[in-house]
């Protein structure tokens, strides 16, 4: 009734070397063509249900997949069809008393018509492994989805979890990644079926969700919960960028999930299971993230062409990006994924381990951190440049930790917070805009003492100085009204 499986992307200088390292004596190859079917108006797609009827081999077998955690578990029921030469009709209710089934069925209660929406073409070369106590198949697939005179190519790798423990799923994977360069998609062949049918290119950044708390929940579990959270929103934005499919939005959503994960592994590293390894996944994770906003500066000097230009400048060339790292190389890199998996790994013993008592420890987690954060607001005229970026970086871990937090703490309290810190990061935020922007221009005039147009410009943001650091610190006086917002 479930499918536990990690699918990764391979590198076309890899491809030979995978291909060899999976076609061993005991490997079978195995033609797969499938046809995917939904509504008209693809009410399955839209809730996260696959129907599909696939000739494996000699064999017929129907399939129906629901949406599941975003990671690696996503329900699953196969029936296996007579064989017969032509097609066999496709029914729903082949999958009746599955819940997968029933969703199904509630789906199509009022007689919505099935059509075919796109179709797949894959030679899949499988072999089966026993690692770490359980037994693991890994398929490489070649082929292609078709959806009328579209189509798009597939060469990927799939592991699936047959028996045992899924960490030593993980474990596998980080394996081949390490060897052979592979990167994690979490993206399904379905998806890429359907955005197909679509005639899209790309797809709508994934913006962050609330946890999924187990009910009463240990702090293990809630960190577990926490990290799950995170990487539903990295993972995604994270394939589109690899694959080069990714907008602006997608990278900084997933600029955004980074900050969250990190913010969970680091302010809640106490609650994790393995405390010192919460440490040194947001040690290690600090390196793809800076490199992913590496061309935010340029852009930041960027936006103040417009104001200049007003206030009379001269003509100014900017500093560019061009020597930042491509975010899709970033995020393709076999360090970048490890991390994933070892994320996930660690998120997946958290979720299995309780943990102490809940609402105790977020009350005292977040006073400390409130009290802190109060205590520098309100001395912030006093704060020198690096000072006050260590405090905008503060309140958006204490953010991020009342967000995750939220189902145990006082609902209308939370939400008062939770504006007075966003009223703040903005003003913070357009500070460190203008603090960024300065020292970009700066470092530029030195190299161009003689360019007129960066004195100007520097010379502008001195004279604005005094009046973004009072409309910063303005921005921070609600911090002060919220003193206990915890049960």
């Amino acid at each position: 009734m479930r499918e536990i499986e990690l699918k990764f992307q391979i590198p076309a200088a890899a491809r030979d070397r995978v291909q060899r390292a999976v076609a061993t004596k005991t490997a079978r190859v195995l033609p797969l063509a499938a046809a995917y079917a939904d509504t008209a108006d693809e009410r399955l797609a839209r809730a996260g249900f696959a129907l599909r009827l696939r000739r494996e081999g000699t064999r017929w077998v129907q399939t129906l997949k629901g949406r599941g955690d975003g990671l690696m578990d996503r329900l699953e029921h196969e029936v296996e069809l007579p064989d017969t030469a032509a097609a066999p009709v496709l029914d729903p209710a082949r999958h009746a008393g599955t819940p997968a089934g029933d969703a199904l069925a509630r789906l199509l209660a009022d007689g919505a018509p099935l059509i075919e929406r796109y179709r797949t073409e894959i030679v899949r070369q499988l072999r089966r492994v026993r690692s770490g106590g359980a037994v693991i198949e890994i398929a490489l697939d070649e082929g292609r989805i078709v959806a009328g005179e579209r189509s798009a190519a597939v060469c990927e790798i799939e592991f699936e979890l047959l028996s045992g423990p899924p960490a030593a799923l993980l474990a596998l994977a980080e394996q081949w990644v390490a060897r052979h360069g592979l990167w994690l998609d979490v993206r399904t062949k379905a998806e890429r079926g359907t955005r197909l049918a679509r005639g899209l290119e790309r797809v709508p950044a994934v913006r962050a969700t609330a946890p999924e708390l187990p009910s009463a929940a240990g702090t293990a579990q809630a960190f577990g919960a926490m990290l799950h959270s995170a990487l539903r929103q990295v993972l995604p934005n994270g394939a589109e960028i690899a694959s080069a499919t990714g907008e602006a939005e997608t990278l900084h959503q997933l600029r955004v999930g980074l900050r969250r994960l990190r913010s969970a592994l680091k302010v809640f590293a106490a609650w994790s299971p393995d405390e010192a390894a919460a440490l040194a996944l947001d040690e290690a994770l600090a390196a793809p993230f800076a490199a992913l906003g590496a061309s935010r500066d340029a852009e930041v000097a960027a936006a103040l062409l417009a104001p200049l230009a007003e206030a009379g400048a001269p003509p100014l060339a900017l500093p560019g990006a061009d020597d930042a790292p491509l975010p899709a190389a970033v995020v393709a890199a076999p360090g970048y994924t490890r991390l994933m998996l070892r994320t996930m790994a660690l998120a997946l013993v958290a979720l299995q381990t309780p943990g102490g008592h809940l609402e105790r420890a977020a009350a005292a987690r977040l006073a400390a951190d409130w009290r802190e954060a109060r205590r520098d607001a309100r001395r912030f005229a006093r704060l020198d440049t690096e000072q006050r970026h260590r405090l905008r970086k503060r309140l958006k871990r204490l953010r991020y930790a009342i967000e995750f937090l939220q189902p145990a703490l006082r609902p209308r309290r939370a939400r008062q917070a939770l504006k007075a810190l966003r009223v703040a990061l903005d003003g913070l935020g357009q500070a460190n805009d203008h603090a960024v922007a300065r020292a970009t221009l700066a470092a530029r005039a030195a190299a161009d003492p003689s360019d007129p147009g960066l004195a100007f410009a520097l010379g502008w943001l001195t004279g604005r100085e005094d009046a973004v650091r009072a409309e910063a610190a303005a921005a921070l006086a609600p911090l002060d009204e919220v003193r206990r917002f915890w049960r």
